[in-house]
């Protein structure tokens, strides 16, 4: 097989709605796909799809291979573009060797690794034992697919995860982790006569992955938004009619917007304030997060009614102080975050509810629950009611792996140097997957990509290469 066989099923893939929890039509065209070409497909009850394909003549006896990837995509796109997800296909273009979605995600996370494991099915000149691969639904809002997956559904001994962002490197471990949910109740109360309607707030942020860029030093709009509401709460009079900031659970933040009633006479000091934020934040993130802008608009049509002062305090108390951001650093490897906490989201909801949605990282169970317990307390003190919710385990490492070693020997001789072997501090399916099937030896790589869970995302084509020949290689050198 060859990366531009890989290439065109991932462009293919690319014109499927697949958001999380809506993949019924890439579910469909995997089923159809192995229908076309009579090889064996299962799918359980919740959407997992297996293809399967016997072992290649004088190969009956190699041990069976699981390749597998998750077949939803994070559907995020700038504000102000008209894209429809449901319907419309991913555009991207090739600039200076990137494969780039500019305004929404690319779905490379981890449509990339789908697109590889068609490229191994439909390749006639691979020696292999069976091949089993394994395409789980819902990975990015919970892992649902891998949380539902039986234990009788796959026979293989060895799977490679084809879900990992950075070519040259080789995973062994991940993170677990847990979504903590606070919701605040608030009375609606009058707009008061005589104000004027400001949209305020920031944009721009590079936003990335909760996981793999929690460490980045990025901006969380979420947050710098908190910090010019507290501060314009102490100096002016003013009203939140409503807030809106951040979506996914696990992405950071990059837009973030409140609308205010206040006095016309007091716009200019709230103008002021925004200003003096924008200007410390664009010096604090001035390397790691240059593009922030503010978000300002006047005139805004008022709503039916406002949120009471005593909720909006207590709101914006508590998105100002929760911990966002690493919250320790692995004492054993070097370099690896071991437990974060990511303020993703706040958003209106009916019943006059205001919902904020967290997700909290570990590799060390005990770490993880005592972040969670953290953020549960700062927003219990706030007065909200918080819940936890879709906790899965982490992977721990074994050096010991049989799989490893292959993967290793491999990439040595292909590549003529030493791969990283490392653990991520991101959420892999794995940990899941060896609660069902403790035998697994199991590795995760992939090619090289950037932006993850936020436009711009890209995929870096000659590491693409170097992944499509170093798969091929560890399925053949399996024996």
């Amino acid at each position: 097989m060859t990366s531009e066989q890989v290439l065109s099923h991932f462009r293919e893939i690319m014109t499927i709605p697949r958001e999380s929890g809506h993949e019924e039509h890439i579910i469909a065209w995997l089923q159809k796909f192995a229908a076309d070409r009579g090889m064996d497909c299962k799918t359980d009850e919740a959407g997992n799809v297996l293809i399967s394909i016997p072992a290649t003549p004088g190969r009956e006896n190699s041990p069976t291979i699981i390749l597998q990837s998750h077949s939803d995509m994070v559907c995020e796109k700038n504000s102000g573009v008209m894209h429809d997800f449901s319907k419309d296909p991913i555009k991207a273009v090739v600039e200076d060797g990137w494969l780039i979605a500019k305004d929404t995600t690319l779905g490379a996370d981890c449509g990339i690794g789908i697109a590889a494991q068609l490229a191994v099915l439909e390749d006639k000149d691979l020696p292999h034992g069976r091949i089993e691969c394994l395409f789980t639904t819902s990975e990015e809002t919970g892992l649902d697919g891998a949380f539902a997956l039986k234990s009788d559904f796959l026979t293989g001994s060895i799977l490679l995860n084809l879900d990992s962002e950075d070519e040259g490197e080789l995973f062994i471990g991940c993170a677990g982790g847990i979504d903590t949910t606070a919701r605040f109740s608030y009375s609606p109360a009058p707009v008061p006569d005589g104000t004027v309607c400001i949209s305020t707030g920031f944009c721009g942020g590079i936003g990335g992955h909760s996981g793999d860029d929690i460490d980045k030093g990025r901006s969380n709009a979420v947050q710098s938004l908190a910090r010019l509401l507290y501060r314009a709460w102490k100096a002016i009079p003013m009203t939140l009619c409503s807030i809106d900031g951040g979506n996914k659970r696990n992405a950071i933040a990059r837009e973030a917007r409140a609308l205010l009633a206040l006095a016309p006479e007091d716009v200019p000091a709230l103008k002021a304030l925004q200003q003096e934020v924008l200007g410390e934040l664009r010096d604090e993130y001035s390397i790691t997060d240059p593009g922030i802008s503010p978000v300002w608009e006047e005139g805004v049509t008022p709503p039916p009614h406002a949120v009471d002062r005593d909720t909006v305090f207590r709101l914006i108390c508590a998105l100002n102080s929760v911990p966002h951001g690493v919250m320790a650093m692995s004492a054993e490897v070097k370099g690896l975050v071991e437990t974060s906490s990511n303020l993703a989201s706040v958003k209106m909801q009916e019943g006059n509810t205001i919902r904020i949605g967290t997700s909290q990282r570990s590799s060390t169970n005990s770490a993880r629950h005592n972040a969670a317990l953290r953020i549960e307390s700062a927003f219990v003190l706030a007065g909200a009611e918080v819940t936890h919710e879709s906790e899965y385990p982490g992977w721990k490492p074994s050096l010991k792996s049989h799989i490893l070693e292959v993967c290793k020997e491999s990439y040595r001789r292909l590549f003529g140097k030493e791969p990283v072997v490392r653990a991520i501090h991101a959420g892999l399916e794995c940990g899941l997957f060896l609660d069902k099937y403790p035998h697994l030896d199991m590795i995760s790589f992939g090619p090289t990509l950037r932006g993850v869970h936020a436009p711009g995302e890209r995929l870096d084509l000659a590491s693409l290469d170097r992944f499509v020949l170093l798969l091929e290689d560890v399925i053949r050198q399996c024996r």
